[in-house]
């Protein structure tokens, strides 16, 4: 498994967490880095999957 895939993850996780805190707390910036988190996690979890399938080829 590529680090990039473990990264992304992790990224993803956090981008939840602080979208969901910035919504319960009302926080429009917090809520926004948390989506900007996610979406950066998404695609680095997905450049992982491409370097894991270009390896095993």
């Amino acid at each position: 498994m590529d680090k990039d895939r473990i990264l992304g993850s992790a990224k993803e996780v956090k981008g939840k967490i602080k979208e969901a805190a910035g919504k319960a707390v009302g926080d429009a910036k917090l809520e926004a880095e948390g989506k900007a988190d996610r979406v950066e996690g998404t695609v680095q979890n997905a450049v992982g999957g491409l370097k894991d399938a270009v390896k095993g080829k």
